[in-house]
């Protein structure tokens, strides 16, 4: 009597090509900070060229804000 044996083979392959939405979520939140600190140093550079300008330069400025900030 022969005993006929059956085996049988699977080979599983996995790939993962899917990007942690945590790392995505950090990204946009850098893009956004960054974003938001350029808007903020553009507005305090034109902020101070207006004043300088209305003041009438940088000395009078300076003078302006110092008297501003002693009280005289």
């Amino acid at each position: 009597m022969t005993a006929t044996a059956k085996t049988t083979t699977k080979t599983r392959t996995n790939t993962q090509t899917a990007v942690s939405a945590q790392a995505e979520v950090s990204r946009g939140a850098v893009a956004t900070m960054v974003g938001a600190g350029a808007v903020v140093g553009l507005w305090s550079f034109a902020s101070l060229v207006g004043g300088i300008v209305v003041a009438g330069g940088p000395v009078s400025l300076a003078q302006s804000w110092f008297g501003a900030i002693v009280g005289m």
